[in-house]
């Protein structure tokens, strides 16, 4: 673990490993671990031929470079660019050699420090004081995510991050993808969910078209597919909810292009069956409506009418009983 602290003008590279035989310690880089690496909204990313993070995990992997000139080669980076930036944030700097799932991830995680506070005892006049005072070096507990964080596949190169975006030397800069690793980055799994049901949205209403229909059309696929499969083809899903109409289809692959969205995208099964089996709607008399997906065509269970006056009316059939929440 590296500090960088640029409240205090105080950076200290670690020359020691982390001890490991602390429950604590195990505790807080695991949970840590897994939230970052299964958070949805992280970018892939494939290093440049010419990136210099590439040839030193080469020859660290190699045994040509210790773990811990590897990790001050990573620190250093880190503090050079961020030195740079409008905002001097500080943080601890995690680099981690980890496995998971028997495959081997080098881990970087830059625990942004929180302001907390803590008490502090004084003795005055002979006198003690008990005082609460500011701490600028607070690292995010267990409930909290990492805001920035990258993982390598040793084997494979393949790179999964998330960063925030910062002015260096008055451009808008990531620093991990273009400082630290130089790699290229891709659409988030999350993001890619929202783009998908936006050019939906957007095709449906374009030829009028109920937007309801195509987003709920596009969430049962989402569903269904995820079954026997890890992997999204946005393209297929847009063929499937207008395969009735040549032309939308062909509008909405442009927009999936103009989007840059990958060709094909892994998704976590959990998280796309949570986010797909149930829709949302508020109509503009604020009255808000959630179903499951696969009711919308199901009119023994819900039916939306078209009135005489270009109004629409939901009907809810079937209930039994209806609970407050």
């Amino acid at each position: 673990m590296h500090i960088l602290d640029f409240n205090s003008g105080m950076t200290v590279f670690s020359e020691q490993e982390l001890e490991m035989k602390n429950d604590s310690v195990i505790t807080f880089l695991t949970k840590h671990i897994e939230k970052s690496y299964n958070d949805q909204n992280s970018k892939a990313g494939v290093f440049r031929s010419d990136s210099n993070f590439k040839r030193q995990l080469a020859d660290y992997i190699d045994g040509k470079l210790d773990f811990i000139g590897f990790s001050l080669s990573i620190a250093e980076l880190m503090h050079s660019a961020i030195s740079q930036a409008d905002v001097l944030d500080s943080s601890d700097l995690l680099i981690c050699d980890l496995k998971r799932d028997d495959n081997r991830f080098i881990g970087i995680l830059k625990c942004n420090n929180r302001v907390g506070f803590t008490h502090q005892v004084i003795k005055r006049d002979e006198k003690i004081k008990n005082e609460i005072i500011n701490h600028y070096a607070i690292l995010p507990n267990l409930t909290q995510k990492i805001d920035e964080y990258a993982f390598i596949e040793v084997n494979s190169l393949d790179i999964k991050f998330i960063d925030k975006k910062r002015l260096i030397n008055g451009q808008e800069t990531y620093v991990l993808p273009e400082k630290i690793l130089e790699c290229s980055s891709t659409v988030s799994p999350n993001s890619t969910i929202k783009l998908v049901k936006s050019i939906t949205c957007k095709i449906a209403e374009n030829h009028g078209q109920s937007s309801v229909a195509a987003i709920s059309k596009a969430k049962n696929y989402m569903v269904e597919h995820m079954e026997t499969s890890e992997f999204l083809d946005p393209v297929e899903l847009g063929k499937k909810v207008f395969r009735s109409s040549p032309i939308m289809q062909e509008e909405y692959v442009e927009e999936v292009k103009k989007s840059g969205i990958s060709e094909v995208v892994k998704i976590d099964r959990d998280f796309c069956v949570k986010k797909g089996k149930n829709h949302k709607i508020k109509t503009d008399t604020g009255i808000e409506i959630s179903f499951p997906v696969d009711y919308f065509e199901n009119k023994d269970y819900m039916e939306f009418v078209n009135n005489p006056d270009g109004t629409l009316s939901i009907e809810l059939k079937n209930i039994g009983k209806i609970i407050n929440k």
